[in-house]
């Protein structure tokens, strides 16, 4: 069947979604909503859909077009809510359960009939992690039903009042506003602010001042130890500023400026970038990698080790790295190599894995193409590192989502463990970019040259399942993002005591040897670094304009249709299942 997808941006649900969609035999495209209504009419009209579907929308369908041809809307609410704060909702309420529904566009918002409700727990995390996690997941499968049951043509959606319908609760939830997300930091306890700081993460964030200017604060975590008079900054680390509360403190990664009135958009940074010499006035106060359990502190890199096993867990807000993230997370993973380890795992207990080099960052910078120049090669130099380690093996667990140099990060390492809900997109054309990361080397290496030509080309979207089968993962896991770090430890343990392991090393370092012989590491870098050079430098390449838009997430530019010409079907996609099924 063929699927058009609507959505106001082609955000990681969107991606998804399409891949999803993809893998099930489903022809699908997608036309963003914020190039306006005339865009997706047009959309309409050129490709002629069976069904719509709108994973992320932001502003309702027009009427021509739901009238015309099936829609279907997912909310991020169970039966019932209706409103276009579901999620924030949720979390300010303390909700233990919570849902995904699928409905019927219709005139009233979030009222059509209902085609498919799939519920989910609520973890204590981030709106964005949830987002991404539990909301995902749940909005798969509610869609993949919705879609087979339209498919079928013999179901009927059910009205969610009036004649015919079960007995449900409606209720009508206002859009989450700022007066409400607002903290009283003479007031509020450290669980409040944390809660209020998480509900509002990534978007909007919450408006408050610091220094004299106005800021939107994005994530929030408690901190056990450090003190003082409420609101006061008290520290940094890593980039984040800590805040005390009246009974504590908190961790706050990132900082987004308010717009001035005229002014241009604005994007988010690591908070002590974005308060600059206000930041540097503070003291920095450094985590110890190994942190131990009981600590309720912010630490976005922790090393943890179990009998011959490491864990290097970290976690960068949105998944990018700066040259500091790359440079701090090389001299953690140095640090891990001088420890008694025979396996060492290497990724993200769950959200993103990694997307690669900083983009905001890279933006606010003075000269924008000599920090991507740097961020680059800081990468490259963490990327090289785990390459050369031929004394133990290296496993990335993607907990979630990896997207550029990020996914070359992970392929870098012997084995790439992915949850069921990853989704890969192993590839840079869409920021006008070559690539670095040592692509060149590992992508044909693990897929073959024809395919890893045709993944950089059509530049789309990968689930954890086309990995596995395509190569580009080795093991996957369908669990909930919660229980992602069990399972890999479970995995982590059989194979550090399995019987081969030593022969298994010893047969990675002839390997890496033997390639090292055919063509140095040193020459693929020095090639791709040779491509990334001339579009940095290059004030005219097209990757300063795309960093621009998408940094300040500029509507209307690019494509309405990111993905048309991508490609002209399903990438074929070889080899057995290898799924690592739920231990214990």
């Amino acid at each position: 069947m063929f699927v058009l997808l609507v959505a106001s941006a082609f955000n990681s649900l969107c991606q998804r979604m399409y891949a999803e969609l993809t893998d099930h035999g489903h022809r699908v495209d997608v036309v963003l909503a914020s190039h306006g209504e005339e865009a997706v009419r047009a959309a309409v009209r050129e490709t002629a859909p069976q069904l719509i579907v709108a994973p992320m929308l932001r502003t309702p369908l027009p009427e021509d077009i739901w009238s015309a041809c099936p829609c279907l809307i997912v909310h991020p609410g169970p039966l019932g809510d209706r409103g276009p704060s579901a999620l924030d909702w949720a979390l300010h309420t303390g909700a233990r359960r919570w849902g995904v529904t699928v409905l019927q566009a219709g005139a009233e918002l979030d009222a059509g009939d209902v085609w498919a409700e799939v519920p989910f727990d609520v973890p204590p995390v981030a709106k964005s992690d949830l987002y991404r996690g539990e909301a995902s997941d749940a909005a798969v499968r509610a869609v993949l039903l919705a879609v087979e049951r339209f498919a079928s043509g013999g179901h009927q959606p059910q009205p969610q009042s009036g004649a015919g319908a079960d007995s449900v609760q409606v209720v009508w939830r206002d859009g989450f506003r700022q007066a409400q997300r607002r903290i009283d930091w003479s007031a509020d306890p450290t669980g409040t602010v944390v809660r209020k700081l998480r509900t509002a993460d990534s978007r909007p964030g919450v408006l408050d001042a610091l220094h004299g200017e106005e800021f939107y604060l994005h994530g929030g975590w408690p901190e056990d130890r450090l003190r003082g008079e409420p609101g006061e900054l008290l520290a940094t680390r890593a980039g984040a500023v800590c805040r005390a509360t009246v009974d504590g403190a908190v961790w706050i990664p990132e900082l987004r400026a308010r717009r001035m009135p005229g002014g241009p958009r604005t994007f988010k940074l690591p908070a002590a970038l974005a308060l600059g010499e206000a930041a540097d006035a503070l003291p920095p106060m450094p985590a110890a990698l190994e942190l131990p359990a009981h600590r309720r502190t912010w630490s976005d890199i922790r090393y943890r080790q179990d009998g011959t096993i490491g864990y290097l867990w970290f976690g960068f807000p949105g998944g990018a790295m700066s040259t500091a993230h790359c440079r701090r997370l090389l001299a953690a993973y140095r640090f891990a190599l001088t420890r008694p380890t025979e396996v060492l795992v290497l990724g993200a207990p769950r959200d993103f894995f990694s997307n690669g080099i900083h983009l905001g960052v890279i933006e606010h910078a003075a000269d924008p193409g000599q920090e991507s120049w740097t961020n680059v090669n800081a990468m490259d130099d963490l990327v090289e590192a785990i390459l050369r380690t031929t004394d133990r093996m290296v496993v990335a667990a993607l907990g979630g989502n990896a997207a550029a140099g990020g996914a070359l990060l992970a392929l870098a390492a012997d084995e790439v463990w992915c949850r069921g809900g990853a989704v890969l997109n192993p590839h840079y054309r869409r920021m006008g970019l070559y690539g670095s990361e040592f692509w060149t080397y590992t992508l044909p290496r693990r897929v073959g040259p024809a395919m890893a030509a045709e993944l950089m080309e059509r530049a789309e979207p990968v689930t954890a399942v086309s990995a596995l089968r395509l190569g580009l993962a080795d093991r996957l896991f369908p669990v909930a993002p919660e229980d992602f770090p069990h399972e890999v430890e479970q995995l982590a343990a059989a194979l550090a005591g399995s019987l081969d392991l030593h022969r298994r090393i010893s047969e990675k370092a002839a390997a890496r040897q033997r390639d090292e012989t055919a063509r140095p590491l040193a020459d693929y870098r020095r090639e791709e670094l040779e491509h990334m050079r001339r579009t940095f430098f290059d004030p005219e390449a097209p990757y300063h304009a795309l960093r621009t838009d998408f940094v300040h997430k500029t509507p209307g530019t690019g494509s309405p249709r990111p993905l048309a010409g991508s490609g002209t079907g399903p990438m074929a996609l070889p080899g057995a299942l290898r799924v690592a099924a739920p231990v214990g």
